[in-house]
């Protein structure tokens, strides 16, 4: 019953999108523009653009399994003070924008954000960040192109792997229409990578994240481990602050 429950109710499980009004009206303390990109398929892609005065870059920033855009442009915030353009898109269902979801539009649709992107500033100027669900995608892309750098934010191996710490006595491979097999996307990372990823995580083990270190290019890689971390206060410790600092110099 579980196992059924599961497979028909998995984006239920895993996403958990706020809808926004069209005539929402995004409030910050920052200058953003916001826009919509349309897919091939014809979904509306809603996203906010953050633009700040000589940028030292540009951030694509690919957030997490909740919320819109209201919430994560605000904390998003957070790197435009750092004297950044930042551009995060909500997926389909999230906020604004729409069209069915399924794995391969997770994909597509951030690649159409890059190569947007593309269009005014330099892939060597381009860095990509993703926050939990966000990192897998975040991931994809950076192995498709040539960007800066890839900062992954409480990273998992697969959301395979994940889910088979969650429900460990379910046939989770035959059951999971979404894998998002991150492992497999960092193999074909060549910029420098930086994971962060706290001890106490308990969304996405902290192990996890580790196995995805181990599946990178070491060499290139760096693991920030943050003691006593969770999954979604990571930015309250120093050592966070310290590292991103160093990385968006």
């Amino acid at each position: 019953m579980i196992g059924t429950s599961l497979y028909f109710l998995q984006e239920k499980l895993f996403f958990f999108p706020t809808v926004l009004e069209e005539n929402y009206v995004y409030e910050f303390n920052y200058g953003f523009e916001e826009l919509n990109l349309i897919a091939s398929d014809g979904a509306k892609l809603n996203a906010v653009h953050f633009k700040v005065e000589n940028p030292k870059g540009v951030i694509l920033y690919f957030h997490g399994n909740a919320g819109d855009l209201q919430r994560w442009g605000t904390i998003g915030e957070y790197f435009v003070e750092k004297n950044y353009d930042l551009l995060i898109m909500d997926y389909r269902t999230y906020g604004k924008s729409s069209g069915k979801l399924s794995e391969a539009v997770f994909y597509s649709d951030a690649q159409l954000f890059y190569e947007y992107l593309k269009g005014d500033y330099n892939e060597s100027d381009i860095t990509l960040y993703g926050r939990s669900l966000g990192t897998g995608i975040a991931t994809y892309v950076a192995g498709k192109n040539n960007p800066k750098q890839l900062i992954l934010e409480t990273p998992y191996y697969s959301i395979l792997d994940v889910a088979k710490h969650r429900f460990p006595m379910l046939p989770i491979e035959k059951l999971l229409q979404y894998k998002f097999p991150s492992y497999k996307f960092i193999k074909d990372v060549e910029c420098p990578i930086t994971i962060f990823h706290g001890t106490d995580d308990g969304i996405v083990p902290y192990a996890s994240g580790r196995k995805l270190f181990t599946a990178a290019s070491l060499s290139k890689t760096t693991f920030v481990t943050i003691q006593n971390g969770d999954h979604n206060n990571l930015i309250e410790f120093d050592l966070y602050h310290t590292r991103i600092n160093e990385i968006l110099l």
